[in-house]
Parts: structure tokens; C-alpha cells; sequence
């Protein structure tokens, strides 16, 4: 015989009905149980009816009104007219006892536990009389029986204890005296000896059939949901979450008892005394295989976890104090204190030292535990052998499960690594003695984040998801992403890296997709449209509320204002890429704050693009100083702008007519003077020499400007063009002077023990530099070991499309 439990979900309607009908007429031939939730949220219903009747508010008529409509359409929906007069008579009859009953909590203005129970009987007793009518109407042998007078309870109402022996005899004598082929259920509803209705807690169906399939020795419990299993999590939460084909008892109840909902924690004890295996099947997919949940699970070796699920809402007591230690008795006390207040305990972790307990409960008995336990220890406290009760809120509990922890090594390890890796903080751990479960408490921020970030641990294969928040959309920016929607399919095939954009600003507005990601076809349309107006605080605002894992902030801007927000992304776990060479020409301690932030968060901060554009000038720098070498001079033209400038002002063409051409080329910084002014390349050696490991300051760098006085002070970028023009002249002289002894104009950066200094020179024939061509940069490293030659880098230090592929290089750096 098989026991089928169908859920709220398969029965909510019609259709719903007609389809566990059909589901049944294919079963082999033989007898069934089945069992049946009331339709979906008529309970919920019936509950709201009772309580406001008690609030004495007769809004729950019209409740009552929309529950009978409700079953009458289902009747005349599935049934002919010749076969309704008597299913509405019944359903009839029941609404007005239902609604008597409302009445009576009406006048005495107090919804007991017992006439709750009452109420919510209503909903499965529906239910099962009507599947079992349509069931015979289909010319099934089918009848309906009302569990009330099988399974026998306390009168603990709410969540009544069943008396397994009584009622296992009165399950067995019904079916051993009842033929009927298909036997419907109510699910969920019990009763004491005085014949008194109660109710065997929220998602009782389930324990309804798993009572039912262990008294009769069935050969298989089903259960029917809108799931095609038991997941690896939370399939609302965790997107790639996928059915578990095979778990064994063990691990289906610590998963349940974890917040996993397909099954209701109880259910699985009366099936795994009698070895019943369980199947979870989806309704709406009947033929995908589901979860069988029994006892010999064939192992995977090399998959330790089997699933991973958690519980929101949670709250940490701790009760700590010296008195505590070597004297025994305190958590007898303890968890004495809880039970007398039928308080669930989630999680239990005790110090070694034994000077403090902290235990897990619901948010919502945290006032009646901190009052229970302040009073059972009031004089340990007053006599400050303890301390007050420590509480803290705005928990949640991730576990991860798995039979197979055991056998390999590592499994915690991985756990709190990947936790680690993405900044979220974990409070209190607990390892049962079976090695089935790894608990640990965190902020309940975090727990989407947690659940995706393990789950990607433990079950993806790549791809990894990376998640991007870009600010600066102008001639970089844009490069940026046209690079990435051209490499998205590389990045996935090859790199296993799926890269999403989340977020988009300029600085007039913002636009974000925290669904699939922005499409890269038509972002600009969507900024603009859809985008919102930008701030930067907004910004990140909308960055920490969507808390998403392998998260990197991208800056593609000159702002000041942007640079200085990278310790708040650091300080969050999240990267920075940025070509904005501002944080990192800071005052010293700024920068180095930075790098300490990306340290102890484990937060990639990267800014290749700050010296050479996509040139390997800094990451070249590190590799060399982190294999031992030592830096004793670096000479560079690290100007892209500068080096196109004197390379093209030849001829009769004007200092200003270079210039402009190299802004229009997206040579220079949106302002050339800071190019021009020599700014910039300022910049870029002292970056050079802090990554050396020397503390310098952008004053301490000696600068000998080539510009007149009077072109340095100028008010505006149009003003600043004027005063080139005057200038005219002296441009043509510095450049025919170094033409008449054949040399060539560059503007040099140069650090060296310690001292770093830019400016105009001429350089020789001989020497590398003389060579560089149009917007390229060079770098000349002279070291311990390239003494006799130094080790040059030579490219293109400017333009959108090198900057934009320079900080793409980083972004792929920074998910490794």
C-alpha cells in the first residue's frame, strides 16, 4: 500500500484538483491513502476569520463569505449539475457551524487554542470530501475517512503530541476492515479521547501521512508539492539551486529542521522507524524524479554536502560569567528555564573554558527568555558571579549538511574561506558529534548573500558570477563595457566567469538590474530612461542593500569625490578597480589605509590603468619587488598625452594646435592642463615610488614646469588656450633648440634612493627614449638584478580603448 500526501499548492483549485484526479487514474492498480492539504490559503484564512472575531469585528463575515464562494465555484467547476445539490448542501451545512462558531468567539471576545483548532479543521475536512467525491464521480472506488476518528492526541491545542499507540491500532482495524482502492484523508487535524479537535501544527499534512504510512507498513510515502524536491537551497533565494535526487533521514530532517520547507520536520520520524522511503514529487512536473529520501543514500565521495539551508529571525543569548566555571548545574538551569516556557532552543555553542553558554532561539521568544532566565539566575547576578543576560538581535543561522562531512576532509575550511572571502562575519559556530552539520551564526544582512556564496562553493561549477558596479560611462567607461559584452562568451567558455553589470552611473544618474544584470546593448538608453538621479551615497546605499557576492566597484571617473569613497567599499568587502589615479596620489596615509583596508577585508584593490594605461608597469613593479629584487632607479615617460604632444609638434603646426588635437584624440585628461602642468605624471611616479615602499608626499616630488608663468595661472580651459597662443613663440624656441642638437623633447620621471622629480628634457639619440613614438609610455626599471640593462616597458600609455582594457585586465585579476 502507498500513502500520497498532496499539498495546499496541488489542491488550489480546479485544475489543481482534476490533476491529482489524473495523477491517480495512472497510478498501477492497488491501494492508496491519500492525503490532503485544505485549499491553498484557506487556512490562513480561517485563522484571520477567528481573530477578528475575537477583536469583535464582523469584517470576518465577508471572510466566511469568500471561503463558501470559493469551495461553491470549485463544486460547479468540477462537477455536473446533477451531482452538486448534495456537495453544496454540505459545504453549506459546514460554513454555518464554521460560522456559529465564529459567533461564539464573537460574544466572549477570546480565540482559545481549542476553538482555533475547531476552525481550522474546516479547511482539510473540505477538501478531502470533495477530492473523495470527484475521485468517484471519475468512477474510482474512492471514500473518505475523517483522521479525527484515527489519529488520537493530547490536548496540547496548536500543536498537539500524538498517542502513537492508540493511534496505530485504530489506523490499522480501519484499513484492515476498509476495501475502497483510493481512501482520502484530511490532513493536518487530530483529535484527544473526548473527541475534541486538534491540530498537529502548521505543515501537519505531511506528518498526517507520514503517521498514516508507518502504522500501516506502506511500501512508499509520497509527498506532492509545487517543488520537484528538495532543494540544495532555497530556490527563491539561491537561483542555481537545484532538486537533491537522493538523501537519506538524517539529512532531510537537519535540512528541515533548518528552514527547509518542502518537509515538514516531524514527518520524517514515524517513516525512518519503519524504513518507508519518501518521495517528493512536483504536481505541476509529475514526471521529474524528485527527492527519495531513505536510509541507505548511495554516497558520492567526492560531494561532502548534500544541501545547505538556514533560519532568518534568530537572536543569540548568552549568559557568561566567572562563577560559572567548574561549577556544574548551570545549564540544566539553563535550558530548564527555556523548556518551562516551551521555548525551541535552535543552536547551542559552549566555551571551552566554561565561562559562558549562548544559545539560539526565535526573535519572537526573546522578552519571554531574557525574563525566565534573569529570574532563574537574579542572585547569581546580583552577586555578579554572572553577568546580565547578553542579547543580540538581527540574526540568522546558515547550516550546511551532509552525510559525506565526514569522510573528507576540508568541508569547514571551505565553508568559513568563502564566507571569509566575502566579508561576512561569523558569530558563533556549531558542529554536531555526527559531522552531518556545520552551523554558524551571522548578520541576517548577509543571508542571501551567505546562502548563494556557499551554495556556489559547494555545487557550481563554474561559472563564477562576478558582480560589477561601474561609475564613469564617458569614452573609458563605454570602451569598458563594449569590451566586456565582446568577451562575455570567452570569459564564460574559458575563464568560467559569468560578468554582470549591476550597476551604471554618470554623474547626472544611476541605473541598476539586480535581476539578470544591465544589458550591454542598450545601457545608454536605459540610464537615460530608466536611470535614476545620481548620488554617490545613493549609490552605495543601493550597493549594500543588494549585498551581492564577488562584488567589484569600478571607477572610471577623475573625481576627487569618487576616489575617496573606496574605504567604505573596502571596508564592505567589495573591490576597487579604478584608472582614477587620485586615492592613490593622496596624502600617504590615505593610500596606505587603503591597501590595509584591502588586506584585512580580503578586498582586491587595483589601479594598473594609474601609471601606463594597460601597460603591466605597476603589477611588473610588484612582481619584481616580491621575488626579492630591489629598485634602484626608474627613469619613464609616462605621459601618453605629453609624448603624443612633442612627438607631433613638428613643422609649422603650434604648441595649442598639438594640444588640442591630442584632447580631441581622448590623449589628454578632460582638463589638458593637468596633463600640461605635469600633474599627472607627478601622480604617476609617486604612485611608482609608494608601491617601492617609500613614503613620499605629491610635494616632496621636485618639478621644473616647461610652461611660462603666465600660462600656469589661468582661470578656465578656454583662458588657458589663449595664453598658449600668445606663447607661440617660446614653444618653437624650446623645440628648435633641442632639434638643432639633434635631440628629441620628453618629459622624464624619475625616482631614485628615495627621490622622485619630473620635467622637460632632451634626450639623445642613444638613449631609449628617443625612440618613443606617438602616445607611447616607457618605463626603464633599474635593479639589483637588471643592473647592466634595465628591464623596459614599452606601449601605448593613453587613449580610452587601452585605459578601458587595462581596467578589464584588473577586473579579471580580482576575481582570482
Amino acid at each position: 500500500m502507498q500513502v500520497l500526501k498532496f499539498g495546499g499548492s496541488s489542491v488550489a483549485h480546479s485544475d489543481a484538483i482534476k490533476r491529482i484526479c489524473s495523477l491517480l487514474e495512472q497510478k498501477p492498480k492497488g491501494r492508496y491513502a491519500i492525503v490532503v492539504s485544505a485549499l491553498e490559503n484557506i487556512t490562513d484564512q480561517l485563522i484571520q476569520c477567528g481573530q477578528l472575531a475575537s477583536k469583535r469585528r464582523n469584517i470576518y463575515k465577508n471572510i466566511l463569505e469568500k471561503i463558501e464562494i470559493r469551495h461553491l465555484n470549485i463544486i460547479r467547476e468540477l462537477f455536473p449539475i446533477t451531482y452538486q445539490s448534495h456537495l453544496i448542501s454540505w459545504i453549506k451545512k459546514n460554513i454555518n457551524d464554521l460560522e456559529n462558531l465564529c459567533d461564539g468567539v464573537f460574544q466572549v471576545k477570546e480565540l482559545s487554542k481549542r476553538s482555533l483548532d475547531k476552525i481550522m479543521s474546516f479547511g482539510e475536512l473540505s477538501s478531502s470530501f470533495l477530492i473523495a467525491e470527484k475521485l468517484k464521480e471519475s468512477g474510482l472506488d474512492a471514500s473518505c475517512k475523517d483522521s479525527r476518528d484515527l489519529i488520537i492526541t493530547d490536548s496540547q491545542f496548536g500543536c498537539a503530541q500524538v498517542d502513537f499507540t492508540t493511534s496505530n491500532h485504530h489506523i490499522i482495524q480501519f484499513f484492515r476492515k476498509k476495501t475502497s482502492e483510493y481512501i482520502v484523508l484530511p490532513g493536518f487535524i487530530s483529535s484527544t479521547l473526548k473527541n475534541e479537535t486538534t491540530t498537529l501544527g502548521r505543515g501537519g499534512s505531511d506528518y498526517t501521512a507520514s503517521i498514516l504510512a508507518a502504522a500501516i507498513s506502506a511500501n512508499l510515502l509520497e509527498i506532492w508539492t509545487d517543488v520537484s524536491g528538495l532543494m540544495t537551497a532555497n530556490p527563491k533565494i539561491v537561483n542555481q539551486a537545484f532538486p537533491i535526487k537522493e538523501i537519506s533521514y538524517e539529512e532531510a530532517m537537519e535540512l528541515s529542521h533548518f528552514g527547509a520547507k518542502v518537509i515538514y520536520p516531524p514527518t520524517i520520524h514515524p517513516a525512518m522507524k519503519k524504513h518507508i522511503p519518501i518521495q517528493i514529487k512536483n504536481t505541476f512536473s509529475p514526471k521529474d524524479p524528485g527527492t527519495l529520501i531513505y536510509i541507505n543514500k548511495n554516497v558520492n565521495i567526492s560531494q561532502p554536502v548534500t544541501g545547505i539551508s538556514g533560519i532568518q529571525n534568530m537572536a543569540l543569548l548568552t549568559l557568561e560569567g566567572s562563577g560559572m566555571v567548574g561549577i556544574p548545574g548551570y545549564s540544566k538551569r539553563l535550558f530548564e528555564a527555556l523548556l518551562r516556557e516551551k521555548i525551541n532552543v535552535i543552536f547551542i555553542t559552549q566555551s571551552s573554558s566554561e565561562h559562558s553558554i549562548t544559545t539560539g532561539i526565535h526573535e519572537m521568544d526573546v522578552i519571554k527568555a531574557k525574563t525566565v532566565i534573569d529570574n532563574e539566575f537574579s542572585k547569581e547576578i546580583y552577586q555578579k558571579r554572572l553577568d546580565p543576560l547578553r542579547i543580540e538581535k538581527d540574526l540568522c543561522i546558515i547550516a550546511v549538511v551532509g552525510e559525506n562531512m565526514k569522510n573528507l576532509h576540508g568541508t569547514s575550511g571551505k565553508m568559513f574561506s568563502a564566507l571569509g572571502r566575502n566579508s561576512i562575519n561569523v558569530r558563533a559556530i556549531a558542529q554536531g558529534s555526527t559531522e552531518k552539520n556545520i552551523s554558524a551564526v551571522i548578520k541576517k544582512y548577509d543571508f542571501k548573500k551567505a546562502l548563494n556564496t556557499l551554495h556556489e562553493a559547494f555545487f557550481e561549477s563554474p561559472p563564477k558570477q562576478i558582480n560589477l558596479f561601474i561609475c564613469g560611462v564617458g569614452k573609458v567607461g563605454s570602451k569598458l563595457m563594449e569590451q566586456i559584452d565582446q568577451q562575455k562568451n570567452y570569459l564564460l567558455e574559458e575563464l568560467k566567469l559569468q560578468v554582470r553589470v549591476i550597476g551604471l552611473a554618470n554623474s547626472k544618474k544611476m541605473y541598476f538590474d539586480n535581476n539578470h544584470g544591465i544589458n550591454l546593448n542598450d545601457w545608454k538608453k536605459n540610464l537615460i530612461q530608466k536611470g535614476i538621479s545620481m548620488n554617490i551615497f545613493s549609490f552605495m546605499e543601493k550597493v549594500w542593500k543588494f549585498n551581492l557576492r564577488n562584488s567589484l566597484f569600478v571607477d572610471n571617473t577623475a573625481s576627487e569625490k569618487m576616489a575617496m569613497t573606496y574605504d567604505k567599499f573596502l571596508k564592505n568587502g567589495i573591490g576597487v578597480i579604478t584608472c582614477n589615479k587620485i586615492a592613490c596620489s593622496s596624502n600617504y596615509d590615505h593610500y596606505k589605509r587603503l591597501k590595509t583596508l584591502s588586506r584585512h577585508f580580503k578586498a582586491p584593490f587595483l589601479f594598473e590603468t594609474n601609471v601606463g594605461a594597460s601597460l603591466p608597469v605597476i603589477s611588473t613593479l610588484n612582481d619584481l619587488i616580491n621575488s626579492g629584487d630591489k629598485i634602484n632607479k626608474i627613469e619613464a615617460v609616462l605621459s601618453g598625452s605629453l609624448n603624443f604632444i612633442f612627438n607631433h609638434f613638428l613643422g609649422k603646426k603650434s604648441f595649442l594646435e598639438v594640444v588640442k588635437e591630442a584632447q580631441l584624440k581622448g590623449y589628454t585628461e578632460p582638463d589638458p592642463r593637468i596633463d600640461l602642468s605635469g600633474l599627472d605624471v607627478m601622480r604617476k611616479i609617486l604612485i611608482l615610488a609608494r608601491e617601492c615602499g617609500t613614503i613620499l608626499e605629491l610635494s616632496d616630488i621636485h618639478q621644473k614646469s616647461f610652461l611660462p608663468e603666465t600660462c600656469s595661472i589661468s582661470n578656465s580651459i578656454e583662458e588657458f588656450y589663449q595664453k598658449l597662443h600668445k606663447c607661440k613663440n617660446y614653444f618653437f624656441k624650446i623645440r628648435n633648440k633641442a632639434e638643432k642638437n639633434k635631440k628629441r623633447l620628453r618629459f622624464v620621471a624619475r625616482y631614485e634612493n628615495g627621490k622622485a622629480s619630473v620635467g622637460l628634457e632632451s634626450v639623445k639619440q642613444i638613449h631609449p627614449f628617443f625612440q618613443l613614438e606617438g602616445k607611447d609610455n616607457m618605463v626603464l626599471y633599474n635593479t639589483y638584478r637588471y643592473s647592466e640593462q634595465p628591464l623596459i616597458i614599452k606601449g601605448a600609455g593613453a587613449g580610452a580603448e587601452v585605459t578601458a582594457s587595462g581596467v578589464f585586465s584588473d577586473i579579471i585579476k580580482a576575481t582570482k
